[in-house]
């Protein structure tokens, strides 16, 4: 068990926005907060997974914390009879201690790590035709942001989240991605899938089979993100689900007066150049191994039919607002954007 002493970090006043929270939370270890009153008394706690799911809701980050937060937190008391650890072992992934005065003294966190991701696959073996003449001889994978190949800003995000063992799907100018992985540096296990056909978005997933024992990140080789991966597995760990997406928020503006009419048809109102959020899927899967069945061998097969397969098949599937950076390169904008952004 840990104790955690140096909570000061790890406090928040009620009226903090959630903009701040967010903040914290790219900058902390541990990915929770603690809402206290005036005196150090807590009234709640934040996890990065009550954040999210305030976002899911529709909540916006200039709420206060309290918009988000449990208000029923499970709190330990320093000096009681009993063992609070147990609690820990119970499934809890931090416990606030308070003193005789009710004041936040330690945060108790247990010793053991959160579940972790092993595997991954990445799906390198695209056309990337919307970038144009940039991919005539070029594998999309392969082009330079900010001097460094796609595929190794992914690569490396992965084993900076702990991947240990990673699957490459490859089809176009796929020798040229192979050489590149045969002569990177790295601790992290590559396998090379190559794909005779072109396979979809999830058609090699068929391929991962025996090979993964637990879930498993699927993401397309295009995708730049600094989203936590930890966060990622534990909130899938911790909510059972065999399948979580990772989405991010696109928002559409409309240039134009968009009308409101009523049930017969008259005039009923006019939104002056509305906009609108939606949640999009960033191209960041973490699937259990059930999933690898659904998939026909050898065959397209695209994540949307996988998903909605996995769906019908009874799996819980759950998503995941990317709050962090976030951006899919493939049309020549967001390249562009990648550009100064990177």
């Amino acid at each position: 068990m840990l104790r955690l002493r140096d909570i000061a970090g790890y406090t928040c006043k009620p009226d903090t926005p959630l903009r701040d929270v967010m903040l914290r939370f790219n900058e902390l270890l541990h990915l929770f907060m603690v809402v206290v009153d005036e005196a150090g008394r807590p009234l709640g706690t934040i996890t990065d997974g009550d954040l999210r799911r305030s976002i899911l809701r529709g909540q916006t980050v200039d709420a206060v914390a309290t918009s988000a937060m449990n208000d029923k937190p499970r709190i330990g008391y320093l000096g009681q009879t009993g063992n609070p650890v147990d609690q820990l072992k119970g499934g809890l992934t931090f416990l606030p201690m308070v003193d005789s005065g009710g004041i936040l003294a330690e945060i108790w966190l247990p010793s053991a790590a959160d579940e972790t991701v092993e595997d991954a696959l990445v799906m390198a073996g695209g056309y990337g035709r919307r970038l144009g003449e940039r991919t005539r001889n070029t594998p999309k994978p392969l082009l330079e942001v900010a001097e460094k190949p796609l595929l190794e800003h992914m690569l490396g995000w992965l084993e900076n989240g702990g991947v240990k063992r990673v699957f490459v799907a490859v089809h176009y100018l796929a020798d040229q991605i192979e050489d590149y992985l045969m002569a990177r540096q790295t601790s992290m296990q590559h396998e090379i899938i190559r794909e005779n056909e072109p396979l979809g978005t999830a058609g090699a997933v068929s391929y991962l089979g025996e090979r993964v024992k637990k879930s498993f990140l699927v993401v397309n080789a295009d995708v730049l993100t600094k989203l936590d991966i930890g966060a990622f597995t534990s909130f899938h760990h911790r909510h059972g689900y065999d399948g979580t997406l990772a989405v991010a928020p696109h928002v559409v503006e409309i240039p134009f007066g968009v009308i409101r009419q009523d049930e017969d048809g008259n005039f009923d109102g006019i939104d002056e150049k509305p906009r609108y959020s939606h949640f999009v899927s960033s191209g960041i899967y973490l699937l259990s191994p059930e999933f690898c069945s659904l998939v026909p061998r050898g065959q397209r097969f695209d994540m949307p039919e996988l998903l909605n397969s996995g769906s019908k098949a009874g799996l819980r599937i759950g998503l995941f607002p990317i709050h962090e950076y976030w951006r899919d390169v493939g049309r020549e904008t967001d390249f562009q954007s990648a550009q100064r952004e990177i």
